[in-house]
């Protein structure tokens, strides 16, 4: 045969000038593409300028108050001050699931996320707080050391309530939800009216900072509009009162109901005006955090946030905001109802991910176990050809889903009276797309080439989202929603997972194509392409799952030769990966606080002796999502049908493995890196589930073609034993070769 007559003539032992320089070149292309990674992650945007300071800022409050709630006729005021001003979505998370009024007035004080306490009914109702006045200028609320020693003892965020009101010298708090915000953490309203006075003048310029509750929006029809109402014709007064050199702040400060929404935010005062509201903490113009106005007012007076108390970032302003509020945050710009739509919807798509995933495997089981060439003279027949073809193209198909998903929501289907309908139509008919551009290849009948054309296409799909500022992923079922408070710009877990898994089969596949000494070299340099990617501010602007992505590619490229994974090896990988994570942690502390990425701030809490809440943070969001998250089910899952097709008879992936040892390699990195990603990120099995239901049908569908094609021979006239022939031939060339 010709694969042992190339065998033959492969002299042991080379020492030629050519062989010991193609010996070193590709440690070298490693140490290049390592160090280019390293300095892709470590390239940050220019920090945008603070804007101008002024002499007072007021915090004008409504809590539930959203951007569709806003009218030129029935909210002149309101509509007035965000044609004036800098806009932008607000997302009101507070440590609370759903963030009631007392709780986003408490978060509103305390820079960071709060908690207060809750009314027997449970309801979100408006915040009665325990209210005394003792003087005819402030009040105290009574129970206030109470609420902040439970913030401090019982959550894992460090709050301490109070602390805006702190850092000056003096508040105003109009209202009892603002008494809620003002309150000193002893419990003292410096200025305190139950509410707004006839002349607001004197009382707004008494105090730098004043605190207004305009009060409470909920439910619907002409109760709310009423609300809304009485709402704008209280910041109409405001406006006509307030003191020169002033930024007015509006905020719709928490939600009103179970569910999570964004919410009204809008800034108004001399050189914040005309654009849209963005911070660091979000990295999304447009988008801001409830914790973020804190150090917005302090920043906005020239002073200084309080040292490892606040949380949110300083907002700031960008430009592109339309002059029509309604073109800018209402009809199909309306990311509210794209967010609500978005969280039902996607609980819907990976429910039913799930189901069709048991229902296909249990499928292919029976048929693999029939595809094994048996050695004694009776067995069963082998499947027919018609149900091979039909099975292939069911988990191209599977494969296909998430990334169909993810181009799905480039359309307005969330704008649809039933919005699960619309979006699994299209996601259905995007699938049926990529299914058919996969089969109708000239290569399809080669062994791997489903899986490239697979791995290729879920790699090109996130990698354009996230070269066009990750559009896709903001608000979409197979990515993140910013009512959640959780990601606002940048790769999310689902992405991460597919564009890890699709970028190292990818590889693991081209590899295939070259000799040994090469195969790490084409691993490193695709896997460093991830790793900027995914860590780069201006990309996926996620250094954990850069870290996580780093160490997969360092274990992939390990045994992309074969054999197994020895300890030199890992040692090896390790420390390749640990220099990556330790040189790019050091170049992000070395920047200022505010300007530090999540790996930098993580780090500057455990020096500074905070870390515990982080981590205790993490491990809590780990376990919620373990629990609640159908991801949680994809990722089991994949991981029950890969045992079977690696431990038992019928499998098949051990011999996949053996002639093709760059995609174990592969699949070794991508199961490395994604449950790094999900447990040091919090998202528990999220990252590895998404990677699961991508990755897992097409190995399925490469494992039974090998079965299929276990007993093929080279014949000398050409002739093939089946419709993968020649490829597996040349596959198994290969592997004699490699032996």
């Amino acid at each position: 045969m010709r694969a042992l007559d190339r065998l033959r003539r492969v002299r042991p032992f080379d020492t030629s000038p050519g062989r010991r320089a193609a010996t070193w070149v590709p440690y070298a292309m490693v140490l290049l593409a390592v160090a280019a990674s390293l300095v892709g992650l470590t390239v940050r945007p220019a920090t945008k300028a603070p804007q101008g300071t002024v002499d007072y800022v007021i915090v004008a409050g409504a809590a539930g108050l959203r951007w569709d709630d806003l009218d030129p006729q029935t909210t002149p005021a309101l509509w007035q001050e965000a044609s004036k001003g800098s806009i932008g979505w607000l997302s009101v998370r507070s440590a609370q699931r759903t963030t009631c009024p007392a709780d986003g007035w408490l978060t509103l004080g305390a820079g960071n996320y709060a908690a207060y306490p809750r009314p027997a009914t449970g309801g979100c109702d408006a915040p009665v707080p325990e209210l005394t006045q003792p003087d005819a200028i402030g009040a105290n609320i009574t129970n206030q050391r109470n609420i902040v020693r439970d913030n401090q003892d019982k959550l894992a965020y460090g709050a301490v309530p109070g602390s805006l009101a702190e850092s000056v010298r003096c508040t105003v708090a109009v209202g009892a939800g603002a008494a809620v915000a003002a309150a000193r953490p002893f419990g003292r309203v410096d200025q305190y009216q139950a509410e707004l006075p006839a002349d607001p003048k004197s009382l707004l310029s008494d105090c730098i900072l004043s605190f207004v509750d305009l009060g409470t929006i909920s439910g619907s029809g002409p109760a709310r509009t009423a609300a809304v109402a009485k709402a704008d014709a209280t910041l109409a007064r405001v406006v006509a009162a307030r003191p020169a050199r002033s930024l007015l702040m509006v905020a719709g400060v928490s939600d009103t109901d179970r569910g999570n929404r964004l919410h009204v935010a809008i800034a108004e005062g001399e050189g914040w005006n005309g654009g849209w509201l963005t911070s660091t903490g979000t990295g999304r113009d447009g988008y801001l955090q409830l914790i973020d106005l804190a150090p917005t007012a302090l920043t906005a007076l020239g002073k200084t946030s309080p040292d490892k108390l606040f949380a949110g970032r300083s907002a700031t302003v960008a430009p592109g905001k339309p002059a029509d509020v309604a073109d800018a945050v209402q009809g199909t710009h309306n990311a509210d109802r794209r967010a609500t739509a978005q969280s039902g919807v996607a609980s819907i798509f990976f429910t039913v991910l799930a189901i069709l995933l048991v229902v296909l495997y249990g499928l292919v089981v029976p048929v693999m176990v029939r595809a094994r060439r048996h050695s004694g003279p009776k067995g069963p027949a082998l499947p027919s050809a018609r149900v091979v073809a039909a099975l292939e193209l069911a988990l191209i198909a599977a494969a296909l889903a998430i990334p169909a998903a993810l181009l799905a929501d480039a359309s307005p289907w969330w704008r649809a009276d039933h919005p699960a309908w619309v979006f699994g139509l299209v996601t259905g008919a995007l699938t049926i797309v990529g299914t058919v551009l996969v089969r109708i290849a000239p290569r399809y009948r080669r062994t791997l080439w489903p899986m490239v054309a697979i791995a290729l296409i879920g790699a090109i799909v996130i990698g354009l989202d996230l070269l066009t500022g990750a559009q896709l992923q903001l608000n979409g079922v197979a990515g993140y929603s910013a009512s959640t408070g959780a990601r606002y710009a940048g790769v999310g877990g689902v992405g991460l997972g597919v564009f890890v898994a699709g970028l190292l089969l990818l590889a693991g596949s081209l590899a295939q194509w070259v000799t040994k000494t090469w195969r790490p070299v084409i691993v490193v340099l695709l896997g460093g392409v991830g790793v900027v990617m995914v860590g780069s501010p201006y990309l996926g602007a996620d250094p954990v799952g850069a870290i996580a992505v780093t160490a997969g590619v360092c274990v992939a490229a390990a045994i992309s030769t074969g054999g197994w994974l020895t300890f030199p090896r890992f040692a090896w990988a390790a420390l390749a990966g640990l220099g990556v994570t330790i040189g790019f942690a050091v170049m992000d502390l070395r920047r200022p606080e505010l300007e530090q990425g999540s790996l930098g701030r993580f780090l500057t809490e455990l020096a500074g002796g905070t870390g515990g809440p982080a981590m205790q943070r993490a491990a809590a969001a780990n376990g919620e999502t373990l629990l609640g998250s159908p991801l949680t089910i994809l990722a089991l899952i994949g991981v029950l049908m890969l045992a079977f097709c690696q431990y038992s008879p019928w499998g098949g992936l051990n011999r996949l493995f053996g002639l093709h040892p760059a995609i174990r390699g592969a699949m070794a990195g991508t199961t490395v890196a994604t449950l790094i990603a999900g447990v040091l990120g919090g998202s528990a099995l999220t990252v590895a589930g998404a990677a699961a239901a991508f990755v897992v049908p097409a190995a399925v569908l490469t494992a039974l073609r090998v079965l299929l094609h276990a007993a093929d021979r080279t014949r000398p006239d050409g002739e093939t034993d089946g419709p993968g022939g020649p490829a597996l031939r040349k596959s198994d060339e290969d592997h004699l070769a490699a032996r």
